[in-house]
């Protein structure tokens, strides 16, 4: 059962970070260390919310809400491709007001994060890294986003409207979610150093993989982790392919914690 947390009392200054929690693939740990992290590295006063079907287990200090519905009718074995996301640019998110930084859950807080509240820009977005041919596009990933709360609802509108569309035209949520703030002429990115790939910039180059641990990149602050390696998999170290080897990301451990 979720808990419903009293609302901010209507304070548009107030500083939100959101995540979001549902299904069985993250566990409450997976909150309640990011919750941790961001503590630690965001000085302030702010209110962390994490949209969630399941709140057991997450710490007191986190206000859990229920995701808003997304009305989308999932065919049987049809995955979702983090559709959900789209729920936190709802008119009314709980009667929450005020600047929103979105975090997935598993990611690992390296650096300062004030700057996240204060760079300039409507809404931002981690340009995406994932193909060399894909920065030609304007598609941003979505591990790390900023608005303001509740005032973009036509994103959520408009997918509700023409879902089957939406999803014919575009591959997942963060590929419609910048080609709609493209088009309303308010997309805007991150500073490329400040969300790095562990994929792409944290793993030395082959063959020093083999002999080299993986590494945080200068002026990161916050390593988003992609694919098949999540942060425990990385402090783990991988060895079933042979170019992809990597040692075990020590660092991991001194970051990602409660």
């Amino acid at each position: 059962m979720v808990a419903q947390a009293p609302a901010d009392g209507g304070d548009s200054g107030t500083r939100h970070v959101l995540c979001m929690k549902w299904g069985t693939k993250y566990g409450p740990e997976y909150v309640n260390r990011l919750y941790a992290m961001v503590r630690r590295h965001l000085t302030g006063a702010f209110s962390f919310v994490c949209l969630t079907d399941d709140a057991t287990g997450i710490r007191p200090e986190v206000r859990c809400f229920p995701i808003p519905p997304l009305t989308v009718n999932l065919k049987p074995g049809q995955k979702d491709h983090g559709w959900n996301k789209l729920t936190t640019f709802d008119e009314n998110l709980h009667g929450l007001t005020g600047k929103a930084l979105f975090i997935d859950l598993d990611v690992v807080i390296v650096g300062p994060l004030d700057d996240f509240f204060t760079w300039p820009g409507e809404f931002l977005i981690i340009r995406d890294y994932a193909r060399p041919w894909r920065r030609r596009t304007i598609t941003g990933n979505s591990s790390v986003y900023r608005f303001e709360i509740g005032k973009h609802p036509d994103v959520l509108a408009h997918f509700r409207a023409h879902t089957e569309e939406v999803r014919a035209e575009h591959r997942n949520e963060q590929e419609y979610l910048s080609a709609f703030m493209h088009a309303k002429g308010v997309l805007g990115y991150w500073p490329e150093s400040w969300c790095p790939s562990f994929k792409y910039h944290g793993i030395p180059d082959w063959p020093t993989n083999y002999w080299t641990e993986p590494f945080v990149p200068p002026d990161a602050r916050i390593m988003i982790f992609h694919g098949e390696c999540n942060p425990p998999d990385a402090l783990a170290g991988r060895r079933n392919r042979r170019f992809r080897f990597i040692r075990p990301a020590r660092w991991v451990a001194e970051f990602w914690k409660e």
